[in-house]
């Protein structure tokens, strides 16, 4: 790290008692900040968004790292994303924090506990589930019937073991026993919230909105009916401010939330993409997986809640994603890309293909690609990894000036059902939707308990355009299950639970904290 700026030079328009060092290379941001700048004018939104990926990914973060540094040559520009999760950092996907000549630094730093945000988010919500057992155990006085119980604890961890479990076993010293079960830190309602709070008031609100279970008359009990709320907020009152760090040219970064995008709505912070706008002319953004996945809910549900509309879209494809796409035939893969470029322009944004280049491709097949990518406002070659902002100053130059007529898929007014099939239909290209008999009545509960208006955040594979990870490509003739919907009242959404999606995955055969290590001098070694 001794290339690494310190951090108060990396804070461009940010107030010295505005910054907060952690140590020489990470800082968080004072809350304040979003007063003093509420009337700066906002920069232009730029989302970073991908064809299908394969389970390794097609180097998303890297190219929004790469355009955002190849911004600043000519503008200023702060690349805003998510916080990696140690699941599949120790998993099978390794660090996420770039790579090659475009990362965010330090990055050994950033993919651990960084500044402690997520083990916050941990804890906030283990402390919720404790409260209601502890109610219970104590009387029971809101009458919480414990089958209803809906919060579940999380552990940032992947580990299929905790998926189904019981507690309170040992005696009545130990509580009542109950089935229950563990989902991944990044995949619960607090990660969640702290990503679409826009304030801290917010936060506040949010968390005292969580409906954590149902009592014996059927009505919802909260974190606020609890008293966890207070408490909860207490927790998150330090990892609501986001986190400032530097890429690899010295160009400022903020890093915020992690909600996942298969489970979760999969974008960075609403708090820190309000900062980076009144602080800069270009904010480039990160939403999880593809079109399908990450950049539906940035635009439904984070832009909704922010009041942010996006510029222009970057869509990342890969000739290694597309072969496997068209099962080894680039030519029949190109259909994937065609289908996540309709997918941004029926939100009214332009879509900017970005070819990344991985150093075994041929120039043959790169431009062909690009050829084929001709339904685009633009398509570019690009090599973040290789050549840092260097290579990727023609997509800089291909997203200056955009400007969108954004809209939303489908009004909040919609029926829950509806707005699944819209879609599932529309993004998805199936056919239609079946529901399970448990999701039928979830979604006539929620109707009647008057949250049907909120946003759908559909929780799928993010290795296909449907829900069954082998159909891959553009998949026609097919209808998606929805087996359950949960509601995560708190943060604003309904997640219906499509195909075999776990929100505690599994580690694979080899996962890559096999390879993790440190050396004499502490260093750490194997996280990529």
């Amino acid at each position: 790290m001794s290339g690494l700026l310190p951090i108060e030079d990396i804070a461009i328009g940010v107030e010295k008692d505005e910054i907060e060092p952690y140590g020489k290379h990470k800082a968080k941001i004072d809350l304040r900040i979003l007063k003093r700048t509420e009337g700066n004018r906002n920069g232009k939104l730029i989302c970073v968004t991908a064809i299908t990926p394969t389970p390794y990914g097609e180097g998303k973060t890297t190219t929004a790292i790469g355009l955002s540094m190849a911004l600043n040559k000519e503008h200023r520009s702060i690349v805003t994303l998510r916080q990696p999760s140690m699941g599949p950092t120790f998993g099978i996907k390794g660090g996420a924090t770039g790579g090659g000549a475009s990362t965010v630094e330090p990055s050994d730093e950033i993919n651990m506990h960084f500044t402690g945000d997520i083990h916050a988010c941990s804890i906030a919500q283990n402390l919720l589930v404790a409260m209601v057992d502890n109610h219970i155990k104590q009387g029971n006085e809101l009458h919480i019937d414990p089958f209803s119980i809906m919060a579940n604890r999380v552990v940032d961890i992947e580990d299929r073991g905790l998926r189904h479990i019981i507690t309170g076993l040992g005696g009545k010293g130990n509580g009542s026993p109950r089935e229950a079960r563990y989902d991944i830190a990044v995949a619960s309602e607090t990660m969640a919230i702290l990503a679409l709070a826009r304030d801290l008031r917010d936060l506040r609100v949010r968390l005292g909105r969580m409906v954590v279970a149902f009592n014996e008359e059927k009505k919802p009990v909260t974190a606020e009916d609890i008293k966890a709320a207070g408490a909860m907020a207490a927790i998150l009152k330090d990892a609501a401010k986001p986190n400032l760090v530097q890429t690899s040219e010295s160009t400022p970064a903020l890093i915020h939330a992690g909600p996942f995008a298969n489970v979760a709505h999969g974008n960075s912070s609403i708090i820190a993409d309000r900062i980076a706008l009144k602080l800069a002319d270009y904010v480039v953004t990160e939403s999880g997986f593809g079109s399908d996945n990450g950049f539906v809910k940035f635009c439904d549900i984070k832009c909704r809640y922010a009041g942010f509309k996006p510029d222009a879209a970057v869509i990342v494809a890969t000739v290694r994603a597309l072969k496997h796409h068209g099962h080894g035939d680039l030519e029949k893969g190109i259909e994937n890309l065609e289908k996540h470029i309709e997918n941004v322009h029926i939100y009214g944004v332009p879509a900017i293909v970005a070819v990344n280049r991985f150093k075994d491709d041929s120039e043959r097949d790169l431009e062909y690609i690009k050829e084929r990518a001709g339904s685009a406002d633009d398509a570019v070659i690009i090599d973040p990894y290789g050549k840092g902002s260097e290579g990727c100053m023609e997509l800089a130059k291909a997203v200056e000036n955009k400007s969108s007529d954004f809209r939303f898929l489908y009004p909040l007014e919609e029926s829950i059902d509806k707005k699944i099939e819209i879609i599932a239909k529309k993004i998805y290209g199936a056919d239609g939707v079946e529901y399970t008999s448990q999701a039928m009545k979830k979604i006539e509960q929620f109707e009647g308990l008057g949250w049907g208006n909120l946003p759908i955040n559909v929780a799928k594979t993010h290795l296909s355009l449907s829900d069954d990870s082998s159909k891959l490509g553009r998949p026609k003739g097919f209808i998606v299950t929805v087996k359950d919907i949960r509601a995560s009242v708190g943060a604003g959404f309904l997640y219906p639970l499509m195909g075999n999606i776990e929100t505690m995955p599994g580690l694979p055969r080899h996962p890559n904290a096999e390879s993790v290590d440190i050396d004499e001098e502490g260093n750490i070694k194997g996280l990529f």
